[in-house]
């Protein structure tokens, strides 16, 4: 059976691997469709990201198609089109028993600190399966994407009139406009790429847009989009240290900010800037089960759009070849997908 393993950084492999048997008692055996690529896909490839393991079998905002179940499942059946939630969590460590399985103690991500679904089929644990009769592959392979920027924004609970920053345009960004809008607050996004601001206006029909362009303007613009008061909400989906240390300047007295981008360095600030105004300061990783069954139930209502999002696609066969282009800001892209049964 074919995989696609990320060897190392900025080399990817064809290689072979076993046949993964049949599901067990709770597990399903599924084939993968589609796949996104992430962000936090880039930045393995390239070596920068946070928590990678090499060699391994990238893959983790999949949409698949269930093959067969073992004993126990009865929410999922062989032929359903399902999403995968990929944070494969204990279930007996502190956070789990507290209900937040997505930073579980000993969480293995797939695709990231275990292989992923860039291959012909494997095996999951089938609560961790998310079906849907109505939306397809490509659909499916975007709810993990969705649901990151879905629990961001649950963590940074923006009121209905409030003015909420985006800093970041990338998918992560977009994924948590989709939900930062739901919640009525007033929304500005911030980026540095034009396009991705042209994007964001066209197609969510923005207000306030701020071109971050490092000269000081980005701080006045605040200034005067929110009356003086800069916002209730910051959230930083660049992943960027500086961007993240530099985020503290737009929160309001008493706001809150969030941290959704990942970064394996550093962030400065200084400590005044976090208690003068009594910031409150969050992290936000992954997203929980309930937020993959509400976008699933968003997305089949038409409540959230994401057709607009795929601008690149590539073959299973062609990963190697096409992955540098497909992925590189100055292409254009919002997000890229895999068509894993093109072999």
């Amino acid at each position: 059976m074919k995989a696609i393993s990320l060897h190392s950084p900025r080399e990817f492999r064809t290689i072979a691997i076993a046949d993964p048997g049949m599901p067990g008692p709770g597990e399903a055996l599924v084939a993968t469709h589609r796949m996104g690529i992430c962000g936090t896909d880039r930045a393995g490839y390239w070596g920068q990201a946070a928590f990678w393991k090499y060699p391994n079998i990238i893959g983790h905002e999949l949409g698949v198609e269930v093959l067969a179940v073992g004993e126990g499942v009865d929410h999922v059946r062989p032929g359903d089109r399902c999403s995968v939630e990929p944070y494969l969590n204990c279930g007996t460590c502190f956070a789990c028993r507290r209900g937040r399985t997505n930073c579980c103690d000993s969480l293995k991500v797939l695709g990231i600190m275990t292989e992923g679904g860039l291959c012909e089929r494997f095996l999951v644990p089938a609560r961790k399966l998310h079906p849907s009769a109505q939306l397809g592959f490509e659909a499916l392979a975007l709810v993990e994407t969705l649901a990151i920027g879905c629990h961001a924004t649950n963590q940074a609970a923006p009121s209905t009139g409030d003015h909420a920053l985006l800093i970041g345009a990338g998918p992560i960004g977009l994924a948590t406009l989709e939900f930062l809008r739901l919640t009525g607050a007033q929304v500005t996004v911030m980026d540095r790429e034009p396009s991705r601001l042209d994007f964001v206006r066209q197609t969510y029909a923005v207000a306030h847009t701020i071109a971050a362009s490092g000269d000081g303007s980005e701080a006045a613009s605040a200034l005067e989009i929110t009356g003086g008061d800069r916002f209730a909400v910051v959230i930083d989906a660049t992943g960027n240290p500086e961007s993240m240390s530099n985020a503290f300047t737009y929160v309001a007295q008493s706001g809150t900010l969030v941290y959704v981008g990942l970064t394996t360095k550093e962030i400065h600030f200084a400590q005044p800037v976090l208690h003068r105004p009594e910031v409150t300061l969050k992290a936000s990783r992954n997203a929980l089960p309930h937020e993959f069954t509400r976008i699933i139930g968003l997305l089949e209502q038409g409540v959230i759009r994401v057709e607009t999002w795929i601008t690149h696609r590539t073959s299973f066969r062609d990963v190697a070849a096409d992955f540098e282009r497909i992925t590189s800001p100055a292409s254009g892209v919002v997000k890229a997908m895999i068509d894993v049964t093109e072999r």
